[in-house]
């Protein structure tokens, strides 16, 4: 039973400014997946990049208060929290608590560097800028 532990996954900052550990990838593990599970976290009174992917994803809220923006429309998000992104949405999160913002991010099909598109490197002030 494969079992992969949070702490041994690398942390690397992605092109939406947000910081990552790629916890599954078929392009990583011998596993027969579609898909890639990261954990993602945004530090506080940040907004990640707007940017949109040409793969669908889902955001599932773990820890911290924010807001999520795609194609425009704003939402308040918190923990417990379920966000399904459209292909090609625009997207961003942003961090409005004064603790760190955690959720797990799944890409489908598993997400590759060529299907991201950084749309707006200003991270305050994207579209879901608070």
């Amino acid at each position: 039973m494969p079992t992969v532990r949070l702490e041994s996954c690398p942390e690397f900052t992605a092109g939406d400014g947000c910081r990552l550990r790629e916890i599954l990838h078929p392009d990583r593990a011998d596993l027969a997946l579609r898909y890639s599970l990261a954990h993602a976290t945004v530090a506080p009174g940040q907004t990640t990049a707007l940017h949109q992917l040409t793969t669908s994803e889902v955001y599932y809220i773990l820890e911290g208060q924010g807001r999520m923006s795609v194609d425009g429309v704003r939402s308040d998000v918190g923990p417990g929290d379920t966000v399904y992104i459209p292909p090609n949405a625009r997207q961003s999160i942003t961090n409005t608590g004064t603790d760190s913002r955690t959720f797990l991010c799944i890409v489908d099909p598993a997400w590759r560097v060529e299907d991201e598109t950084i749309l707006a490197q200003d991270r305050q002030q994207g579209e879901g800028a608070a």
